[in-house]
């Protein structure tokens, strides 16, 4: 989902934005700079950075990593995992992704690519055949937020079934009659629909559960011993608490089923965990180079824009 709560790794906010660009200024300074590369001038620079907006070590708050090469070279949480409890926020928490999660889709499909499974440039229509206008929007589309079908974080009745548990096909059925904003492929607009689709359509092509495949296929691959399909209801080790600001006090996170978001924003991580997949997609070790390189090209609409 797109609402991101204040316990999560990043926040949206105006504020924050301008910190992670000072943060990226600073960090390429002391990078290539060797005169102020030293550990802890680094550290005491970053350390600024964030308690300028995590100001309250007894409030939420959020981990952070900062690795060059595969390394770390700067960790460490402020805040609190769980303000009722009292309970301090470590490097070791595991934190819901939200969107995040839409890396993993993406890879899972590329990984059915890679195996021969499907190709990203078919319509959805091959795979799900009443799916209204699916011979136009193709697999590509979904990818890259440019299938115009409707976001389902907008319409109006998600209220009515934002906690109740869903299977995928009820979620692409709640949207799927929806009219289409454009025509596909002709501009980007960030979708959760889309991605709700494509996990549909890993299931399809796999016949695994989404969740299922993830685990065996990314996760279990990687040794991502700390990452999980989200769930209220199972005990996870270290699972930091969400909230989200009302007035001037903070109250807990609103509950939302996780079968809702799917696909495109319902997995769980840790920092390690997050490490061990940037350095996966660097170095190639679930996709190969050409299909790397597919997830990480930029594409044209269909009028020649970016």
């Amino acid at each position: 989902m797109r609402k991101i709560n204040s316990n999560q790794f990043l926040s949206i906010k105006a504020k924050q934005r301008m910190v992670l660009t000072s943060f990226l200024a600073i960090l390429t300074c002391c990078l290539l700079s060797p005169a102020v590369a030293k550990a802890q001038k680094l550290n005491d620079q970053i350390d600024r950075l964030i308690t300028s907006v995590i100001s309250s070590p007894q409030g939420p708050g959020g981990a952070f990593m900062v690795a060059r090469k595969g390394q770390v070279l700067y960790q460490k949480a402020f805040g609190k995992a769980n303000i009722e409890l009292g309970v301090d926020l470590t490097p070791e928490n595991v934190f819901q992704l939200g969107s995040m999660t839409k890396q993993f889709t993406a890879v899972a499909v590329l990984l059915l690519e890679q195996q021969g499974k499907l190709k990203v440039s078919e319509p959805i229509s091959k795979y799900i055949p009443d799916y209204p206008a699916g011979d136009k929007i193709t697999i590509h589309h979904l990818l890259t937020h440019t299938s115009g079908i409707k976001d389902f974080t907008k319409m109006k009745a998600l209220a009515s079934i934002a906690q109740k548990e869903m299977t995928p096909k009820m979620m692409v059925d709640f949207f799927k009659d929806e009219a289409l904003e454009f025509a596909p492929g002709e501009r980007f607009e960030y979708n959760n629909s889309g991605y709700v689709l494509l996990g549909y359509l890993i299931e399809i092509v796999s016949g695994e559960r989404y969740a299922d495949f993830i685990q065996h296929h990314i996760f279990d691959q990687l040794g991502m011993n700390h990452s999980y399909y989200a769930s209220d209801r199972q005990i996870i080790k270290n699972r930091a608490y969400g909230y989200q600001k009302k007035d001037d006090i903070y109250v807990n996170k609103t509950v939302i089923n996780f079968s809702v978001p799917f696909a495109s924003g319902s997995l769980m991580s840790t920092l390690a965990d997050l490490l061990k997949w940037q350095n996966a997609l660097s170095q190639n070790k679930l996709l190969n180079a050409a299909e790397t390189k597919r997830a990480f090209s930029h594409y044209t609409l269909n009028n020649g824009a970016i």
